[in-house]
């Protein structure tokens, strides 16, 4: 059975009104997002310094699903005479049924992040046999490799991580970082997050890979310092967490922090130069890597 998809532009203050008006009128599911998403001036405004949380955005597309049998154009003007103080702009569009699981597999394909590392959906093939190849399937948890700041932090592990090594992966998500890190050879992983899902997503993605990790939750008392910590979540957290992952980093141990934006890129240096010699940046699609050496 096919649906009828209608997304609508909506300015801030109006959001969570039409949002329950579509719902009033029938639609199945609505949702909201950034119009600006993944552009230069998409606004950062959750968990955020300086922004409240549950904001919207300046400018955004609210999406609603309804079923066929629903008039379109009666829904659109219903919302025109509603909230006539908007020009509201709408664009419709059919969504077909169909396979959902193969078409969310269609979309996922092995990510070569170097010559030396891939990361592979575990119904692709191996793409070169004599790399190091970390299976990974989209889950619950934030990690496939495909975002820009989790090749930042792979490339960083793959130039960084040896034998010796004990690493630290603080907001370990699906356990990405973790398993490179075992995969590289350290010695021992210690993989923290404070969601339990994201805990059980790391577990099952380390056995896929056939690696142990030390997993716990960030709320349990911790008392070892490593070579390596790595966290790759957003700039309001690093910073806040500054002085609980200093004081996992060993003296002359490394800290690569990712999930920075270039305009948070300064404030987050500042705040860990108090503990570590910042070393130069790396930077991909404007997202930014900070490392140091603990002093």
């Amino acid at each position: 059975m096919p649906w009828t998809n209608l997304n609508i532009q909506a300015i801030k203050k109006n959001v969570d009104s039409i949002s329950d008006y579509l719902t009033k009128l029938g639609a199945i599911s609505t949702s909201i997002v950034d119009t600006n998403l993944n552009k230069s001036n998409e606004e950062l405004i959750f968990c955020e310094p300086n922004n409240k949380s549950h904001e919207y955005w300046k400018n955004n597309t609210i999406t609603a699903l309804f079923e066929t049998k629903i008039d379109i154009e009666l829904v659109k003007v219903a919302l025109q005479n509603k909230f006539s103080d908007e020009n509201l702009s709408f664009h419709t569009s059919i969504v077909q049924d169909q396979d959902w699981v193969k078409l969310i597999k269609s979309q996922f394909f092995p990510i070569k992040i170097h010559k030396k590392l891939w990361v592979i959906p575990t119904w692709h093939k191996i793409q070169d046999k004599k790399a190091i190849n970390l299976f990974l399937d989209p889950g619950l948890a934030f990690g496939t490799g495909a975002h820009p700041t989790t090749h930042l932090c792979l490339s960083w592990l793959l130039n960084n991580v040896n034998e010796n090594n004990t690493v630290l992966d603080y907001g370990c998500g699906s356990g990405i970082l973790s398993i490179a890190s075992k995969k590289l050879g350290a010695k021992e992983v210690f993989g923290v997050d404070i969601d339990t899902k994201a805990i059980e997503a790391s577990q099952e993605n380390a056995k896929k890979n056939n690696v142990e990790i030390f997993w716990s939750n960030s709320q349990n008392k911790k008392n070892f310092k490593v070579d390596i910590v790595v966290a790759n979540i957003l700039s309001s957290a690093l910073i806040v967490l500054a002085p609980v992952l200093a004081s996992f980093c060993k003296t002359d141990g490394e800290i690569a922090l990712s999930g920075i934006l270039k305009p948070q890129e300064k404030l987050v240096k500042k705040v860990y130069s108090k503990w570590f010699d910042i070393k130069p940046s790396t930077t991909k699609e404007g997202w930014v890597m900070v490392i140091g050496t603990k002093r």
